[in-house]
């Protein structure tokens, strides 16, 4: 299976959503210095959304958000464009991107240190249901493929994994590490900067 339109979600510790608010002049701001590898847009206001999308940084190749979908609060990276590589090449250039997006809002003096990684939780989607559908030949398919990217990530630390198996919805995974990581260390385990 060919995984292309990879998301990626890094769960953090409760930013509100008046927070929520204050990312719009960062996004911005990313938009005017070229902050990320992508071509960037344009902003999508999508806080009266109940646990909605919250913030989205709309990019030619990627979109980033804070978004509160399930009322699980996070930095999310999709991917839109493809990517040529192997399953594992694309799992971990998104994993970087939204790695080094969560480090760059962790870093950003207006939000006041307002948002961190959880550290222990990522959610990972592929974004088209027909490529991968939400069904169990699917999970079966890329079990050992995602175990192993997550064990590179979280250098072969106890981790949990759990799908999403509502065929309604995308194809998705979360995983769960016993310890904390910082996002510094989940970048070095992928020996990566985007």
């Amino acid at each position: 299976m060919n995984l292309q339109h990879v998301n990626v979600k890094l769960l953090i510790e409760d930013f509100g959503d008046a927070g929520l608010e204050r990312l719009i002049p960062v996004f911005h701001g990313w938009i005017q210095d070229r902050a990320r590898p992508e071509l960037l847009l344009d902003i999508a206001d999508y806080r009266h959304v109940p646990a909605g999308p919250g913030v989205v940084l709309i990019g030619h190749e990627a979109n980033y958000s804070v978004d509160n979908t399930d009322n699980r609060m996070g930095v999310r990276y999709n991917r839109k464009a493809e990517l040529d590589g192997s399953n594992q090449d694309r799992l971990a250039q998104a994993a970087v991107a939204a790695l080094s997006a969560c480090q760059l809002l962790e870093a950003e003096p207006r939000l006041q240190n307002g948002l961190r990684f959880n550290g222990q939780e990522i959610e990972i989607f592929v974004n088209d249901r027909l490529l991968a559908p939400n069904v169990e030949v699917t999970r079966e398919v890329l079990h050992g493929e995602l175990e192993s990217f997550f064990r590179k990530v979280f250098r072969n630390g106890e981790i949990s994994i759990s799908y999403d198996k509502d065929p309604r919805r995308l194809f998705g995974v979360s995983v769960k590490a016993a310890r904390r990581f910082s996002v510094a260390d989940l970048l070095a385990n992928l020996g990566g900067r985007d």
